[in-house]
Formats: C-alpha cells, structure tokens, sequence
C-alpha cells in the first residue's frame, strides 16, 4: 500500500501533502460514477448502432488510465511550469481549431472534430483550459507592470477563439469561454461598466447567432415552441425523452439496468447521462452529484481567499468557473430548462477528448491550489 510520510521530500511526497485531497477524492468519485453510468448508459446506445454492447464502454475506461494521468500530472506542476504549459496546449488547440474548417469532421451540422485514425479530438475542449492560463497570466502581468500590453494581448487572444469557435460554429463553447474571460477581467480590475456593456454585447451576439446560423435557430425555437419531436435525433426529442426519464425515475429510480428511455436517446452516454441516471438511480444520485459538483467549486475557490498571487487568484477563477458553468449548462439542458448546448458532464459524460481536457483543467486547478511557500 502506497504511503506518504509527512518527512518524505520527494516530489510525490511532497504533492501529497500540498495537494487539496478533498478536491482531488472528489473528482476521482466523479470518474467513478462516470464509469458505473457509462455502463449504465452506452449498452442501448451501440446497440443503435449495432455495435458491441460495451463498445463505448470500453473505449471510456481505455481513456479513464491517461485522463488519471493527466491529472495527477499535470497537478505536480510549479507556477512557472503551469504558464509553459498553458502557452504550448493553447497554441497546438488554436493551430487545430484553424485547421478544423479545413479537415474537420461535420457532425450535426457543426464542424468541430479532427479525425486522428479513429480517435475524434475537439480542440475546443483543450482551447478552453489552456486560455483560462494564458489570459491570466497576460492579465496578472499587466498588474505587475503596467507598461507590459496585457490586457490588449488578452482581448486580442479572446476574438481570435471566439472567432475560430463561431466559424465551426460552436456558440455553447462561445458562451462558456466568454463567461470565463469576463470574470477574469472583472477580478483584474476591469470598470464594472465595461462588464455590463460585454454583457450586453453578448447578448446582442446571441440574437445575431439566431439569424445567422440554422441550427441554433432550431434549438431556440423548439425550446420555446416545444412539440412532440418526431425526429428522433432531433433536440426536443431527446429533451422529451430526458424528461419522462425524470418522471420515470421518480426519488429512488427504476435500479440499475431497468430505464428503458436510454433505449430512445441517442446521445444517452454522452449530453443527456444526467438522465440516464435520474431513471435508474433516481433524485437521490442526481443530488448526490449536484453535491459532488458543488463542493468542487466551493473548496477551489475557497483555497484560493488568502491567495496573494493575482496570477493564481485568475487562473484558479476562469478554470472553476468553467467547469462548474459546465455542468450547469449540461444538467439545466437535459432538465429543458435553457436550450440543448450538446456539452458533457464533467467527467461524467463519455467522451475522450472532454476527459482529458477535464482532467487538464483541474489538474491546473489542484496545482495552483496547493500549499507553497514561494514559487
């Protein structure tokens, strides 16, 4: 049994007792239910497609191994390390968002994935971590030395993604990194007017997306007019469906294998597992993991109160307000109560590419939020 004590200097040694363990044994329960849901969930999915029953089973727990050491990884890293990190991710996720429009797989009408020979990566996901960093270290560097353009670099950084993002087009990556970057720049000391007329700009930009691209259109419209959704890889069917599986699932749920709804949702495994486990599992895992979430994002936030470092406060800031924006709008979506944004639940969802960029996120999170007496 692996054991750490309190006089071991080795880098390990020393992680372990720096590192928030309450944070970490959280995500590490998140992974876990992941697995059991995955399981719960993919069988009715790959017989959809006539595939094996545990096919995308399998291929979640192969990803589980380099996600686990991703995170732990990435949270052994310094300050300075974290920076080089953060600039060499965001540069290699910007160079494929270029090429995505190019070379691009096109899914449901939107063009967000790059076919690596049978492994589907959406730089997206590694954009949004890694410029949570860079934007944080252009804004605490402008603090540091007031001659230095930080904030120009960053708003310069944020148009480009945005625009990258809006081209494929992927406005809920649009909305969450948006959010990220305006709390970033409120803690850095942007006038409260300018966040409100960047509020009111995006909302504007939210319009113009309904006129501009079809597919959002649809999404709105049906979330506003809702029908019965004969479509069956239509959005208001699988939000029909997510909902009967609510109802269905009741406080206690069906038990495990017993739904019968994640026959009829395509995307079971993956944007609508949230319901999944409201049928099988009922209210009571549902809460558990509002919880597991919440406590997430309160215990980050709260490691970093009597932070002195503006780059760590930023950092820390625009990475958990990422990921716990994320699982707002993934459980707000699946419960109709804002329009479908097709993202994951953290470290809950299957997906390759949103686990390892998860587990990126919050090993920077971990990292930054560790004792240190100086960097």
């Amino acid at each position: 049994m692996l054991r750490f004590e309190r006089t071991d200097t080795s880098p390990l040694g020393r992680w372990w007792w720096t590192v928030d363990r309450w944070t970490l044994a959280a995500v590490l329960l998140l992974m876990g239910l992941g697995i059991l849901l995955v399981l719960a969930a993919s069988p009715a999915v790959a017989h959809q497609h006539n595939w094996s029953s545990f096919y995308f089973a399998k291929k979640h727990l192969i990803f589980l191994a380099p996600t686990v050491f991703v995170l732990v990884a990435t949270s052994l890293l310094s300050l300075k390390q974290i920076k080089t990190a953060g600039v060499i991710v965001f540069g290699g996720a910007v160079l494929l968002l270029i090429a995505t429009p190019f070379v691009g797989i096109e899914i449901k009408g939107a063009q967000r994935w790059i076919d690596l020979g049978g492994f589907s990566i959406q730089p997206s996901e590694f954009v949004k971590p890694a410029f949570a960093i860079v934007s944080a270290w252009m804004f605490s560097q402008k603090d540091d030395d007031p001659t230095f353009p930080g904030n120009l670099v960053s708003i310069g950084l944020y148009l480009l993604v945005v625009g990258l993002l809006l081209i494929q087009p992927d406005l809920g990556m649009t909305v969450l990194i948006t959010a990220m970057w305006l709390c970033q720049f409120f803690l850095a000391g942007l006038p409260v007017f300018w966040i409100i007329l960047g509020g009111a700009s995006g909302v504007g930009g939210l319009v113009g997306a309904y006129f501009m691209f079809p597919h959002v259109s649809r999404r709105i419209d049906r979330f506003l007019e809702p029908s019965d959704g004969a479509d069956k890889y239509g959005d208001r069917y699988q939000i029909n469906q997510s909902l009967e599986a609510f109802s269905n699932g009741g406080f206690l749920g069906q038990g495990p294998g017993e739904g019968i709804v994640k026959r009829h949702l395509p995307d079971a495994h993956a944007d609508f597992i949230f319901a999944v486990a409201a049928e099988e599992f009922g209210m009571i895992l549902c809460l558990i993991l509002v919880v597991i979430f919440g406590l997430i994002v309160i215990r980050s936030f709260s490691r970093i109160f009597t932070e002195h470092n503006l780059f760590v406060v930023l950092a820390v800031t625009g990475l958990i307000v990422q990921f716990g924006l994320q699982a707002i709008i993934n459980m707000a979506s699946t419960l109709s109560l804002m329009p479908t944004k097709g993202m994951t639940l953290p470290f809950i969802s299957y997906g390759g590419s949103s686990m390892l960029a998860l587990a990126f996120g919050m090993g920077m999170i971990l990292a930054l939020t560790r004792r240190r007496i100086s960097e």
